[in-house]
């Protein structure tokens, strides 16, 4: 079998012309590189140059050979280049989910675009799931990623979940509304109304804070004849099925027929969290180390919105 280095000093000769100069070149003495190139031709069973006075030339052989011989060494370099780029976290595709109340815009959005742009050679494959099933497919390595809504009410072995900032709870209303007009809300004013979103017995996340939230204030949050805990929530209350807790940032996807109140009540935040499996690949911590830099480190501080430290 050919080593790449013989590989490499037969290119060398042939680019050359000379073995002398071949020899200057690769920082070796001429005999050990002639033997090298002996013992080339001796396990091809042919001879690769001609030995003339007054310098090599390849023989029909060789000058078969010399092309795959670069292909390979050129291949090689490629594979070597991948497997050091892949191995720093330079290379490959992140498996991403979010919860449907994490929406992919404003910092999200740019942090996200700042992270590929200095990464060109990695790709995300972004999904939607729910709190506890990315939980669930992270544990299972389905999945390299989560963004979720705290809080998780089932933590998995290996998870880790961290905070990365907290937004604003704002009041969604249809426009026509009886509250449409208010300055501000006070959640005991909502005690009658329809919440298209109530918690799931087995999930966290936005709707199990809400909850949370309206017991405070001596209610559970009644439920409206037609509910969701997606995106769909802002088409049924733009509908007029009933009102939600939602994120401000929430308000850059809705239709213009919901309008976003505040809440006096200062415990109306909600929080979002990063997830990932412990031990992390070199791919997953980059991206790790980019989305949890301090605000001072690059994550724009928006209207409603605080960076966890």
């Amino acid at each position: 079998m050919l080593s790449t280095r013989q590989l490499r000093y037969f290119v060398e000769i042939a680019e050359c012309g000379s073995f002398s100069a071949a020899a200057e070149r690769l920082f070796i003495a001429q005999s050990a590189l002639s033997r090298q190139i002996k013992d080339m031709e001796n396990r091809l069973q042919t001879p690769l140059f001609e030995r003339t006075a007054r310098q090599p030339r390849l023989t029909a052989a060789g000058e078969a050979f010399l092309p795959r011989a670069r292909n390979l060494l050129n291949e090689l370099s490629k594979a070597s280049a991948m497997a050091t780029e892949v191995g720093n976290g330079q290379l490959g595709t992140l498996r991403l989910s979010h919860s449907s109340t994490v929406s992919i815009n404003g910092h999200l959005l740019r942090r996200i675009s700042t992270y590929l742009d200095q990464q060109q050679g990695v790709s995300l494959d972004i999904g939607k799931l729910s709190s506890e099933a990315q939980l669930e497919e992270l544990a299972e390595g389905r999945l390299d990623i989560g963004l979720l809504r705290l809080p998780v009410l089932r933590q998995r072995e290996g998870i880790q979940v961290v905070p990365l900032f907290t937004e604003r709870l704002l009041l969604a209303v249809p426009n026509d509304h009886r509250l449409a007009d208010s300055a501000a809300v006070e959640l005991a004013q909502l005690k009658d109304e329809p919440f298209i979103s109530i918690p799931h017995p087995q999930r966290g996340g936005l709707s199990y804070l809400c909850a949370d939230l309206c017991m405070r204030q001596g209610f559970f949050p009644k439920a409206a004849r037609v509910m969701s805990r997606k995106t769909t929530q802002l088409q049924l209350i733009q509908a007029g099925f009933g009102i939600a807790l939602l994120p401000e940032s929430m308000q850059n996807i809705a239709p213009d027929g919901v309008r976003f109140l505040p809440l006096s009540d200062p415990d109306c935040q909600s929080t979002v969290a990063l997830a990932y499996r412990q031990n992390p690949t070199p791919l997953v911590q980059h991206f790790i180390n980019m989305f949890t830099k301090p605000c001072g480190s690059g994550l724009a501080r928006e209207s409603g919105v605080s960076v966890e430290t």
